[in-house]
């Protein structure tokens, strides 16, 4: 649902119900991911897409019954099959799984919390049962990004209604308590998921199926070395959705003037930034800085950190010096496995925008865990899952082989100076 946030939030301020729906399950080769709504208001007006145009029509008809019968949230699976592909127009290969339901923002006000904090760009989690026991299903829960739930007690009541009604149903402990952990978890770890919980006990009662809806911050980019390959890749990093860090101690370079796309310009040394700055697993670190007295430092300490991706821009002959150099300041064949160098996909890139492509080619496929290959020369599925324990681990057997090893070299002493853009 948070793919349309601005919209809902909008309906949510004017207290206008309307019917959601919203994918809860995805197989196979399907346009859009799980958590992907689309909504619609009593007036017909419908905002979001959830198959990128094959079922929409289908999925609005529904959503006008729901509104129009007041009636329990309803399921609807859309699949391939000879007889009906075309009929719903799902023609890709894939499958659906839709939960539809109706949204009175008077009887759910921690909804208009959630979607009031995203819209303002904060961590938020709305936690959704997709699957249970009749009186719970359609049950939402918001947790904010600071660990409380919205608009009720940490106990798990998420907005103080009474029992009764699809929101009372989570007041009932521990149900709601265990459903807020969840979401919780996932929130600290910046992760939209559907997640099954319950069956004892210790949890609660009832098996559930929970579907998770996370905004979390936006990744950073952190790119180090003010050079013509940085502009260009802070544009590149920016339209994926990035919040970009250009850092150089060379103020002459490291302007607003010369990066107007990057969020944060940092003139310091880098290897004293990154030590200071805050970094999670959807970090990418981009080392563009071409010497040694900082790149050593720098990828010595970033590649001993808990982030995402870091590559080094060089070439083949810098490469072999630079891993000879982190070797001697000892750094780990398990660390240097880690390590992206030379940066980027082999694309034949040239110019810094082409280079830009190229780096934050390998990025997304870092992040995907795929080999970068066409999709041409590739059979199976076109969208792959990541399982959990994946994420962090060396993304290839080449990649692990292509990297081995480190160095120190003197600690500097310009002032700190940060410009925010």
């Amino acid at each position: 649902m948070l793919n349309i946030a601005d919209t809902l939030h909008r309906w949510c301020r004017e207290a206008r119900p309307f019917a959601l729906a919203t994918v809860v399950d995805v197989r196979g080769s399907a346009p859009l991911p799980a958590g992907t709504s689309v909504a619609v208001d009593e007036d017909g007006e419908a905002v979001g897409s959830i198959s990128g145009g094959c079922v929409e029509g289908a999925v609005y008809e529904l959503c006008r019954q729901v509104l129009r019968d007041h009636g329990a949230p309803q399921r609807a699976w859309f699949g391939y099959s000879d007889e009906d592909a075309f009929a719903v127009g799902l023609t890709c290969g894939g499958e659906l799984d839709v939960l539809v339901q109706r949204i009175d923002p008077a009887t759910q006000p921690h909804l208009s919390t959630a979607l009031a904090d995203v819209v303002r760009g904060r961590p938020a989690a709305v936690a959704h049962i997709v699957d249970g026991p009749d009186g719970l299903i359609g049950s939402t829960l918001t947790v904010l990004g600071d660990g409380r739930v919205a608009d009720g007690t940490p106990d798990g009541t998420p907005d103080g209604t009474p029992d009764g009604g699809p929101v009372g149903t989570l007041n009932r402990r521990p149900v709601g308590r265990a459903v807020a952990d969840q979401a919780r978890a996932l929130l600290r770890a910046g992760r939209t998921a559907r997640i099954t919980l319950g069956g004892d006990a210790d949890t609660c009662p009832e098996r559930l199926s929970v579907f998770v809806h996370v905004a979390a911050a936006r990744p950073r980019m952190l790119i180090f070395g003010a050079v013509d390959f940085a502009a260009a890749l802070s544009q590149a990093g920016r339209f994926l959705g990035y919040q970009v860090t250009v850092c150089d101690a060379r103020p002459v370079f490291a302007t607003a003037a010369r990066f107007p796309h990057a969020d944060e310009i940092v003139v310091d040394w880098p290897h004293r930034y990154l030590e200071h700055t805050t970094v999670d697993a959807r970090t990418a670190v981009c080392v563009l800085t071409h010497d040694a007295k900082f790149d050593i430092p720098l990828l010595r300490l970033a590649l001993n950190l808990p982030v995402g991706y870091v590559g080094a821009m060089g070439s083949r002959r810098t490469h072999d010096e630079r891993l000879r150099l982190l070797r001697e300041a000892g750094v780990t064949g398990e660390q240097l496995a880690r390590l992206c160098s030379p940066i980027g996909l082999d694309l034949g890139a040239r110019t810094p925008e082409e280079t830009a492509v190229s780096i934050t080619a390998e990025i997304i496929a870092h992040t995907h865990r795929a080999g970068g290959l066409p999709l041409s020369q590739r059979t199976g599925p076109i969208h792959r899952q990541v399982r959990e324990g994946e994420a962090g681990r060396s993304w290839s057997a080449a990649q692990e082989a292509r990297m081995r090893s480190r160095s120190w070299v003197g600690e500097p002493g310009a002032a700190v100076q940060t410009v925010r853009c």
